[in-house]
C-alpha cells in the first residue's frame, strides 16, 4: 500500500513538472509572437513603400518623395506623396499584387485612392487570396494628375485571438497535454506555403502588354511578340524607369540554351524598340556602361 502511494505521488509529481514547464512554454510561445508580428508589420511598411516608389515612376516622377506611410487603423495603412500624380488603374491593382505577393500575411486586401481635398473615392478594388473572388473594375481608364491617397486596408490575421488563446485559452488542455506526451511523440506541424502569383498583364503607358500571350494590345490594334522578345520585355516591365543591366539581359535570356551572343540582345532590343514605337512613350534607352532603362512617360 505504501509502495502503490509513493508510485502514485511521483507519477503526479512528475504529471505536474510536465504541466508546469508546458505552461512556460506557452506563455513565452505567445509573447514570442509579439516580437514576430512587429517584423512582418515592419516588413509591410517597406513593401507600402515600394508601391508609392514604383506609383511615382511609371508617372514619370521620379525625384518627389513618398511620404512615411502611416497606420490609420489595427490593419489599415495611408501611402501619400510630397507631389501630384496620375496613375493607370491598371498599373496600380498589377503592381500591388506583384509587390504585396512578398508578404506572407497580405493575402486579402481593399484599396481605396481618395482625393486629397475631399477625401471622395477616386478609384478602388478588393484583391482576394483566391483570384477569382477579385473585385476589379474600371481598368483602363487614365486617372488624372491631382493629390491622391492610396488606404490599404487588409483582413485581420487573428493573430491577437491566437494570442490570448495561448494566454488564457491553454490552461485547460495542459493536463490533456501532459498525458499525451506521456504516450506519444509530439506530431510536427506542416507548413502552408501560400502560393506567390504574379499576374501575366503589364500596363505600359496606354499599352497592355500580355507576357502570357506574348502581346502587346493598344485600343483595338494589337501586335505580337515572339518568345525571346517577350521574355525580354517581361523583365524590363517589372522594373520600369529602373536600369537593367546587359549582362542580366543576356543571363536570363540566353544563358540556359549555353550560348550568350552580345549582337542578339541588341538586334531583339532594336525589335522591341519598333514594336513599342506604337505608344510614343515608351521608349528603351541605352545606359552607357551599364545597360538599358525602359522609360514610360505620363
Amino acid at each position: 500500500m505504501h509502495l502503490s502511494q509513493n508510485l502514485f505521488s511521483g507519477k503526479r509529481k512528475y504529471l505536474f513538472t510536465i504541466i508546469l514547464l508546458s505552461l512556460i512554454f506557452v506563455i513565452c510561445a505567445a509573447f514570442s509572437t509579439e516580437d514576430k508580428d512587429d517584423f512582418n508589420f515592419a516588413k509591410r511598411e517597406v513593401l507600402l513603400r515600394r508601391i508609392g516608389h514604383e506609383l511615382l515612376l511609371q508617372s514619370g516622377d521620379r525625384t518627389s518623395r513618398v511620404l512615411p506611410v502611416k497606420k490609420i487603423g489595427e490593419n489599415e495603412y495611408q501611402i501619400s506623396f510630397e507631389n501630384e500624380l496620375t496613375f493607370q488603374p491598371d498599373s496600380l491593382v498589377n503592381l500591388s499584387k506583384r509587390v504585396l505577393a512578398k508578404d506572407p500575411v497580405a493575402s486579402d486586401y481593399i484599396v481605396n485612392v481618395l482625393n486629397c481635398g475631399n477625401s471622395s473615392v477616386a478609384y478602388g478594388y478588393s484583391v482576394s487570396k483566391n483570384k477569382k473572388d477579385d473585385i476589379v473594375a474600371c481598368l483602363g481608364r487614365k486617372q488624372p494628375k491631382a493629390c491622391y491617397l492610396i488606404n490599404i486596408k487588409f483582413k485581420p490575421t487573428g493573430l491577437n485571438t491566437t494570442k490570448s488563446i495561448y494566454l488564457f485559452g491553454g490552461l485547460s488542455f495542459l493536463a490533456l497535454i501532459g498525458f499525451i506526451l506521456l504516450r506519444f511523440k509530439p506530431v510536427k506541424s506542416r507548413q502552408v506555403v501560400p502560393e506567390n502569383q504574379q499576374t501575366d498583364l503589364f500596363t505600359l503607358g496606354s499599352v497592355l502588354f500580355d507576357s502570357k500571350n506574348r502581346k502587346l494590345i493598344i485600343d483595338d490594334k494589337t501586335v505580337d511578340l515572339t518568345a525571346t522578345e517577350s521574355r525580354v520585355l517581361l523583365i524590363f516591365a517589372s522594373s520600369p524607369n529602373e536600369i537593367i543591366e546587359r549582362r542580366r539581359l543576356q543571363k536570363e535570356i540566353w544563358e540556359d540554351d549555353g550560348v550568350i551572343v552580345g549582337r542578339s540582345l541588341d538586334m531583339f532590343i532594336s525589335k522591341l524598340r519598333k514594336k513599342l514605337e506604337i505608344d510614343p512613350n515608351i521608349k528603351i534607352v541605352v545606359i552607357r556602361g551599364k545597360g538599358y532603362r525602359l522609360e514610360v512617360g505620363v
